[in-house]
This record gives structure tokens, C-alpha cells and sequence, in this order.
């Protein structure tokens, strides 16, 4: 492609103003049918969660801005109800580039960018937000970048303008806590690094694709952390526009998550993101057991074995419910699969606390010290407990029905 065709064909001001096109989900308002698409060179992820009122409207706006460049939009839809996959099938018959991927009982929106970079054709690969806060006419701008700066990534920043981000109160500070987090980890130099809007070229993404993490909302950071080399990145400045529909996914549990993420890039991958977060809720069950048997104490309890059975009942309560909600919140567990989670889980963490007993007296008849010992010993347990609950409670599939589920499930678990 010649330089004179690349400004016509991608001039990010081509023919068009940056007007935000109302997201209420009026279906009637949706433009008269497209002809069949080339091949697109560029492939937007869109990502929702129970955004059925925004949906339509992104799709809209995103395809009158991309009307120039080959493109498709690939929703991936992780909503609790089918109104959100029903609004993007209404808009598929006006525009057959959209693409449409359901997901059931798995949610986060790192692994969902990824399962939609995997059904990707563009040689581009972009992500932005179903909610309506990112501006598509960003998208054209972001293209232009990438191949005018040979860039590997193109960043829409909310903090290299001059005007306001978008981001208000709790939200702006975890966010610039965040970025300084990602600098001062990784050595990251990107204005935002927790960006949910960019280009990435495809080769990129080919490289870095094992090494993923999927944990958590910063795909960003996953994806420039995760190469044998820094890419080459580039950067224009936006601001989020009011949210369409939905709610933030900005809290203190992405922060957590992040962290997690930074110490598994930190580490080369040595340790998993999952793991560090599961690790963590295992130290907070250990702080919970040495209160319960210090309240049995204070309340002039008799039997050390009985309390300490009981503190060691709610530490493993403890440590499911916040592995739940934490950990493994993407594959949250509810209703009937809540409490068959949970009784694998004590197994498991029954089967862990034997492991390490029997691990850390081995490492003392080799003279190993107390200390020693009791860490290889936990390290073991710990080991053993995560690969079980991963594999038992919070397994991806839906679970077995019938008389083999258990066994099918430890099957699984030891499997390589």
C-alpha cells in the first residue's frame, strides 16, 4: 500500500466528526444493511457483561467510524441474560462484520479478549469497551499510529490530554495507583498501562500468546509485559465519554488481581497470577484458624483438639468463600455447585494439610531444621491445594452429573 492510498484509505479524520451516537439500544435506528465484508485488517474485540442497553449503539458508532477500513467486531458476551447476545444478533443483519461469541461459566475480560483474538482474521488486533465510554473515532487514530510510528502497540491514554480523564474520585485514584504500581514493577513507560482501548499488531499477540496470563481486567499490562522483549508502542491521548450501560469493573479486587499479574511478569512466570492470589487467601485462612482457636482459648475451652478442629473447619470455609469471590471469580460457583465446591474444596485442603505434615517430616529426618521444614512442608500443601481446587471445585466444565462425578473429578486432578 502506497503512503498517498494509507492517508486516504486510514486518515483517522477521514470524511467524519468524533459525534457520540446515543447508546439506548434503539434497534429501529440501526443503518440499512452493509454489503458482504472483505477481508478486515482490523479486528476489535468488544467485551460485555449484561450491557444490552450500550451494545447496539457501540456497534453502530464503532462501524460508521471504521466505514473506510476493513473491519470486524467481534463481541465476546459473558451476561447472565440472553438480552445483550439477542440486541448484537438484531445489529448482525445490518452488519455481517460483527461476530458474536457466547461464554458460559467463565467470565473476566482478559481471557475474554483473548478467546476473541483467537477468532480473529485482522492483521490488527484491538480491544475497547461495550459500555460506550471509549470513542470509536480513537480507533482510526490508534491504526494511523501503529503503522506511522512502526509500532508493535498503539495505547488510547486517558492521561496524556490535557482535560479530564473521565475518571472521578475512588476510581481515578486506584487507577493512577495502578499505573505508578505497573512503572515502578515492570518498568512499563506507557501514560496508561491499565488502558482498555489499543491496537495490537497480530504477530505480537502470535509471540506473546503462551505466555498470557488471562487473569483479571488489565489485558494491557498482560500483553506488553508478556514478551521476550518490550514492544515498540506508540500512544494518542482520549478521555472516557459517560458509561452507556452497565457498572465499572474497577474495584479493589482488580487492583488485587493486577498486583497478582505483576509479580507473575516480575517473576518470568515462575509463579502464576491465580497461584499468588490463591497463596494469599491461604495466609488470610491462617490468621482466621489462630483467631478462632485464640477466642477458644479466651473463652476457657477445654479440648485443644476440638477447637482446633473447629478453627481448622472455618479456615477452610473462610479460604473457599474468598477463593470464590476472588481467585476463581470468573468461574464463580452458585446454587447446587456452590455446596459440591465447597465439599471438594475441604477435601482437598484435607488432602493438602496431610501432604504437608508428611513433607515436612521427611525434610527433618534429613536434618532439615523446623523452619525449614514447616516452609517446604506449607509450599507442598499449598502446591497441592491449588492443583486440587482447580481441578475439583473450580473446574472450567460444567460438572458431571451422575455417580462418576467424583470420580471423574479426581481423574481429572491427577492427570499431567
Amino acid at each position: 500500500m502506497t503512503d498517498d492510498h494509507h492517508r486516504r484509505a486510514h486518515d483517522p479524520d477521514h470524511g467524519r466528526q468524533g459525534n457520540h451516537v446515543s447508546t439506548e439500544g434503539r434497534l429501529a435506528e440501526v443503518s440499512a444493511p452493509y454489503a458482504s465484508p472483505p477481508k478486515p485488517l482490523l479486528s476489535v474485540v468488544i467485551c460485555t457483561l449484561n450491557e444490552s442497553e450500550a451494545i447496539v449503539g457501540v456497534l453502530r458508532e464503532t462501524g460508521l467510524a471504521l466505514a473506510d477500513l476493513p473491519h470486524e467486531l467481534i463481541v465476546v458476551d459473558d451476561s447472565t441474560d440472553d438480552r445483550t447476545a439477542e440486541a448484537v444478533q438484531a445489529v448482525q443483519a445490518a452488519q455481517p462484520n460483527v461476530k458474536l461469541i457466547r461464554r458460559q461459566g467463565e467470565r473476566g475480560l482478559g481471557s475474554a479478549v483473548i478467546a476473541g483474538w483467537a477468532a480473529a482474521e485482522g492483521a490488527v488486533l484491538g480491544v475497547m469497551d461495550g459500555d460506550g465510554q471509549h470513542d470509536p473515532q480513537v480507533l482510526l487514530k490508534l491504526y494511523a499510529a501503529l503503522h506511522e510510528d512502526d509500532a508493535d502497540v498503539a495505547v488510547g491514554s486517558r492521561y496524556m490530554a490535557e482535560g479530564p480523564s473521565g475518571l472521578t474520585g475512588f476510581r481515578a485514584a486506584l487507577s493512577r495507583g495502578g499505573t505508578a504500581l505497573v512503572a515502578l514493577t515492570l518498568g512499563i513507560r506507557i501514560a496508561d498501562p491499565l488502558s482498555g482501548l489499543f491496537l495490537v499488531r497480530r504477530d505480537w499477540v502470535e509471540a506473546v500468546r503462551p505466555r498470557l496470563s488471562g487473569v483479571g481486567f488489565k489485558i494491557l499490562v498482560d500483553t506488553v509485559a508478556s514478551g521476550r522483549r518490550r514492544p515498540v508502542t506508540t500512544q494518542v491521548p482520549t478521555a472516557l465519554r459517560p458509561r452507556g450501560s452497565g457498572q465499572s469493573k474497577l474495584d479493589l479486587r482488580v487492583i488485587l488481581d493486577l498486583a497478582a499479574l505483576l509479580i507473575e511478569k516480575r517473576t518470568g512466570g515462575l509463579l502464576s497470577a491465580r497461584f499468588i492470589l490463591f497463596a494469599g487467601v491461604g495466609l488470610s485462612g491462617m490468621a482466621a484458624n489462630l483467631a478462632v482457636l485464640s477466642a477458644a482459648h479466651a473463652l476457657g475451652a477445654r479440648s485443644y483438639a476440638l477447637s482446633a478442629g473447629v478453627a481448622t473447619l472455618v479456615a477452610m470455609v473462610w479460604n473457599f468463600l474468598l477463593n470464590n469471590v476472588l481467585t476463581f471469580r470468573e468461574r464463580r460457583l452458585q446454587g447446587a455447585a456452590f455446596w459440591r465446591g465447597l465439599l471438594m474444596f475441604c477435601l482437598g485442603s484435607a488432602t493438602g494439610g496431610l501432604i504437608a505434615e508428611a513433607v515436612g517430616l521427611g525434610a527433618r529426618g534429613l536434618n532439615a531444621s523446623w523452619m525449614t521444614a514447616g516452609a517446604l512442608g506449607a509450599l507442598a500443601g499449598g502446591i497441592l491445594n491449588y492443583l486440587l481446587a482447580s481441578r475439583l471445585s473450580w473446574i472450567k466444565a460444567a460438572p458431571e452429573a451422575g455417580n462418576g462425578a467424583l470420580l471423574t473429578r479426581l481423574a481429572r486432578a491427577t492427570r499431567g
